[in-house]
């Protein structure tokens, strides 16, 4: 087990590059960089344009003359919005964003820099990059982490309540409710609990913003805990309610396909009780699929599903930070963050191998050459 560890974390190293290379070639090509961002802004007055340039985190902006903002002098340029301004100012618009290098050193810049986690500073939040990551985790952590939870604790119960009652009418109407569960997207599911249940136009019940009401460092330890807590039901259950359908139905085929194996028969055989049979030897091979699955589970809903429902309920995470990125082409955190998080989804699959190992010694990577 050790050898395939290693070989796993080795191959770690030509993915991770692979990815970040095809991501690199995929922005060159991309219209509206940075550059044109930042052009895109200049074109009101002078003075307004030099103003929002210092605002975006560097103060070269505020030496700018308007002889250097305009004037007609412009040759033609590679960027849209670039006419009347003066292509030395564009050149220090490049400086600054690091567009005056070459791609291939670019490129050779950024990756040896991650190799030692240096993820630079945002274009347009006069940040670390770190520290923007650092400042978002609690909140999608909170989401990925309380609808992982929630959707393993909802699933496998009924999931193995469906297997054991197949064909029922509870089997029936509970996949009816599965299947309507997993048509309504979640961020539409939000909004209507937001109009039910926080002031949209029946109850207030719970609040709508934020992770933690104002004031919440002043309260009791355990008024924080309930103050928190009452913040993430909403939000929570809008992304719940879409997420167990999946994992409800693997649980009850995996379970399906167990009962009816020879050794169950023989089980039952035997006299032991359907409970025994049920949880004593069924469970632990249903479930090897189901929680090893978790460390996979909880990566894709912490980074992948939560972007509406921040949006919705204003909660500052993860995912709005990226798509503000990609939409203000801030390439440091696009690129830190697809660095991060495709490092942490790589490892997390190991640990998902590992797992299966270690619920199931039979199942061996290292024999089959994996």
């Amino acid at each position: 087990m050790l050898a395939y560890i290693i070989r796993r974390l080795l191959l770690i190293i030509p993915t991770l590059f692979g990815i970040m290379v095809i991501n690199f070639v995929i922005v060159q090509f991309a219209p509206g960089g940075p550059v044109e961002q930042m052009l895109a802004q200049l074109q009101g007055t002078a003075t307004d344009a030099t103003a929002r340039i210092s605002g975006s985190g560097d103060d070269f902006g505020r030496s700018m003359d308007n002889s250097q903002l305009g004037g007609g002098n412009a040759a033609t340029s590679k960027y849209r919005g670039a006419q009347g301004l003066d292509p030395k100012f564009i050149a220090e618009i490049e400086k600054q964003f690091g567009f005056d290098k070459p791609p291939l050193e670019r490129f050779y810049l950024m990756i040896r820099d991650y190799l030692n986690f240096d993820f630079g500073r945002s274009y347009f939040k006069s940040a670390r990059v770190v520290d923007l990551v650092i400042s978002k985790l609690p909140v999608s952590i909170s989401l990925g982490l309380w609808t992982t939870l929630l959707v393993y604790l909802v699933s496998i119960p009924l999931g193995i309540r469906k297997a054991v009652r197949d064909g029922s009418r509870f089997d029936i109407w509970t996949s009816g409710a599965v299947v309507i569960g997993y048509a309504i997207p979640s961020f539409l599911f939000g909004m209507l609990l937001i109009v039910l249940f926080a002031g949209g136009r029946y109850f207030a019940w719970f609040p709508l913003r934020g992770l933690t009401s104002d004031g919440w460092a002043t309260l009791p330890w355990w008024q924080q805990i309930v103050d928190y807590l009452w913040h993430m039901v909403l939000p929570t259950t809008a992304m719940v309610i879409g997420g167990f359908a999946t994992l409800t139905m693997l649980t009850k085929n995996s379970f399906l396909d167990e009962i009816g194996k020879m050794y169950v028969l023989t089980a039952r055989a035997k006299g032991l009780a359907e409970r025994r049979v049920l949880y004593g030897h069924v469970f632990r091979n249903a479930m090897l699929i189901v929680i090893a699955g978790f460390p996979g589970a909880f990566i894709g809903i912490l980074f992948s599903s939560s972007l509406l429902i921040e949006v919705i309920f204003s909660l500052d995470g993860i995912g709005l930070l990226g798509f503000e990125a990609i939409v203000q082409r801030d390439y440091p955190v696009v690129f830190a963050t697809l660095y991060v998080f495709t490092l942490i989804g790589l490892v997390m699959k190991l640990v998902q191998d590992v797992t299966y190992t270690l619920i199931d010694p039979r199942i061996d990577f290292e024999a089959r050459n994996v």
